[in-house]
């Protein structure tokens, strides 16, 4: 094999691979003496069929075969040759080949560029801690017990409230006519919440246990069947029963049902869980401040065809008419993105850093941990999706070089309030209140511990 620079412009590099006739005789004759220890050809014994008659019988298959072989390893050993880090898959380019002839192609490559990297004390960013006062714990520990949803049956002569619980069976129709999802058992919904159609709670006001009322509603836009959309419905409804909230008391049984061990105790685990959330959300603010910073201080060449990939998987996220009118911030968003992910690889790569399995394990147990009653399809998940645990693993990579780069820039701790959080999120937010925001993930605006949360889960 022969490798040769054709031309070289920035980081686009051409070149020119030669393999001799000879090279490809040898492994042809190679490739042939395999089969014929397994072929079967009338007139001939097992591993006795003559070289020429296999030439004959599977000549151009054993050829394509070779060739495909030969074109991966030799441009494998090209670029290694070369010193040459591809940034994605080199286009390849046949200029002759043939049975009976010297091969010759040509390697197109987009070469991942060389960083230098600049010293990390540079970064500065703040390490904040979130103060939660009893108030706030006990304001949660409310807002909770308001929301567990408990409900007593009221009897068949009260009338269905705002707040109350109202079950019904119904068949809905549009001019006369049944529909697909039109029809409804044992649907449940709180009357003033407007979660079910828009307009459909009101009309439910006043209704009573074992009545029948027939409440009419727009279909809204997003209804799962387009041709039904924004259509006026006609649902007849058999109430089945009427249940008002029951105000749930804070006392010992109520946080072991949540289970902690006592009330003090659930206090602590409200205070860990708010804390822990603000924690996430300024830990997610630091670490985009970071990158932001990272971006800035390094200068790289972007190879083009690792951006137009990018740039691809940005518009298949986003409809074709969005994706139009704001190309030239995708452009943007694409660059940045490939801009930081060379940096960090780098990072990595220069500090030795890896993700063992057992780190990749550790994190596969923690989101089972999360997920109750879910651990074996967690687990199957990633055992059956490698992809998935890719990306996991890539998670866990970029993680590690975040906490490098923290543990070399200049870190300002501080402890704030709740509101203080608050603030820093919403002035965050607004700042960043763009198009990118429709494709990075963003912290939350707002910190907002579940309403629906049966137990509190203890760390």
């Amino acid at each position: 094999m022969r490798v040769t620079v054709d031309s070289k412009k920035g980081l686009k590099t051409n070149l020119k691979v030669f393999v001799d006739k000879k090279t490809i005789e040898e492994k042809i004759g190679i490739r042939l003496a395999e089969l014929s220890k397994t072929v079967s050809i009338k007139g001939f014994r097992p591993g006795k069929v003559p070289t020429d008659v296999l030439k004959r019988q599977f000549g151009k298959a054993v050829y394509g075969e070779v060739l495909e072989k030969i074109l991966k390893e030799t441009s494998a050993q090209a670029l290694e040759e070369k010193k040459i880090k591809a940034a994605g898959q080199p286009k390849l380019d046949l200029k002759s080949y043939g049975e009976g002839k010297d091969l010759n192609y040509t390697l197109e490559i987009d070469e991942l560029p060389s960083i230098k990297l600049h010293s990390l004390d540079a970064i500065k960013f703040t390490d904040y801690e979130v103060k939660v006062t009893e108030d706030e714990a006990k304001k949660k520990i409310d807002d909770i017990a308001k929301n567990q949803n408990n409900f007593r049956d009221k009897n068949e002569t009260e009338s269905a409230v705002n707040g109350d619980l109202v079950a019904f069976d119904y068949n809905a129709t549009i001019e006369n006519k049944n529909f697909e999802g039109g029809q409804g058992k044992n649907t449940q919904i709180v009357l003033g919440k407007d979660l079910f159609i828009k307009g459909f709670d009101k009309q439910l006001l006043g209704v009573k246990k074992n009545q029948e009322r027939e409440v009419e509603v727009v279909l809204p836009e997003n209804y799962p069947k387009k041709e039904f959309a924004k259509q006026k419905a006609n649902f007849k409804c058999k109430i089945l029963n009427v249940k008002r909230p029951e105000t749930v008391k804070i006392n010992e049984q109520f946080a072991k049902s949540l289970g902690a061990k006592d009330l003090k105790h659930l206090k602590e685990l409200i205070t860990q869980q708010i804390q822990s959330q603000y924690k996430m959300n300024l830990d997610a603010l630091a670490k985009e401040n970071i990158l932001d910073q990272i971006e800035k201080l390094h200068k790289v060449d972007l190879p083009n065809n690792l951006v137009q990939q990018e740039l691809a998987l940005i518009s298949q996220r986003l409809k074709k008419e969005e994706f139009e009118k704001n190309k030239k911030e995708s452009e943007k968003i694409a660059k940045k993105r490939i801009k930081l992910g060379l940096i960090l690889n780098e990072l990595g790569e220069k500090n030795n850093l890896k993700v063992d399995e057992q780190e990749l394990r550790n994190e596969i147990q923690k989101q089972v941990q999360s997920m109750p009653g879910q651990q074996k399809q967690v687990i199957e998940y990633y055992q059956k999706n490698s992809s998935a645990t890719a990306s996991l693993r890539g998670s866990i990579y970029e993680e590690k070089i975040i906490n490098l780069i923290k543990k070399q820039s200049k870190q300002t701790k501080k402890t704030i309030s709740t509101k203080e959080a608050e603030q820093i999120i919403e002035e965050h937010h607004k700042s960043h209140q763009h198009f990118e925001d429709k494709e990075t993930d963003k912290p939350k605006k707002t910190v907002k511990t579940s309403k629906k949360t049966k137990k509190i889960r203890k760390k």
